[in-house]
């Protein structure tokens, strides 16, 4: 059974934690990572809970599909967060590959760096890296916002669909390889600009929107700072001058 700690007023059913300030904390160094999961599946809106000893485990708190809210104190393995539909996940840590994919909404947070795969293919949210993103960070992005306090990887943003990537200091090489309709805002350096990824105008509604977005990472950057970048639409339709593109 997973490890409970809770108040007094705590009944130990897995997931019927009390209205109390303090939260159902599960510890991962005496319990598997399936009944966490399945303990925040059974969870319902309003708890809180603390997850302590991650030790790096993979699949911490997937799936969650109530408006919970998830500390998970240290560093998650592959896949933390993912598939996250409700609520917020705050990692005080690093996280591994694939952080918060397919995420729909509800937010992910995460104090430290993040590896490579961050909320690829998200469809909604928000997910925060206060550290650096690894490679392919926000990969066939479908609607998810992301902001990144630090650096990102190469290949970011390839063939992203939808949603708003912000980057607080520097992009590797092949930004927006194979963008859509998603827009990306970089306040550092580019290495490189991908297949069909420019730069474009930084407009007044676009400073409005990038104002929020930093305001809702808890994040006081100047958007002036910023430049943006998106698709060139060249590669909607085929073209047999841009076929080496393809």
């Amino acid at each position: 059974m997973v490890t409970l700690t809770a108040p007094e007023t705590f009944s130990p059913t897995i997931g019927t934690a009390a209205a109390a300030a303090d939260p159902t904390v599960l510890d991962l160094a005496a319990s598997p990572v399936r009944e966490l999961n399945q303990a925040v599946h059974n969870a319902v809106d309003g708890e809180s809970w603390a997850v302590i000893n991650p030790g790096g485990k993979h699949s911490l708190a997937v799936g969650i599909n109530a408006d919970i809210q998830v500390t998970i104190e240290g560093h998650a393995g592959y896949y933390a967060a993912g598939m996250h539909q409700k609520g917020d996940v705050t990692i005080n840590g690093n996280a591994g590959v694939g952080l918060a994919e397919n995420i729909m909404s509800g937010r992910v947070h995460v104090t430290g760096d993040a590896s490579q795969s961050a909320a690829a293919t998200g469809h909604g949210g928000l997910v925060v890296i206060d550290g650096n993103a690894g490679a392919r960070c926000g990969i066939s992005m479908k609607g998810v916002d992301i902001v990144v306090g630090g650096n990102i990887g190469h290949m970011s943003a390839f063939m992203a669909q939808a949603g708003r990537l912000v980057v607080c200091g520097d992009a590797g090489d092949a930004l927006g390889d194979s963008i859509y309709e998603a827009r990306i805002y970089v306040k550092g350096t580019v290495a490189s600009l991908g297949a069909d990824c420019i730069e474009k105008p930084l407009k007044e509604e676009h400073l409005a929107e990038l104002a929020e977005l930093l305001a809702a990472a808890g994040r006081t950057d100047n958007p002036a700072d910023f430049k943006r970048y998106g698709s060139a639409r060249n590669l909607y339709h085929f073209h047999v001058d841009n076929s080496t593109s393809y």
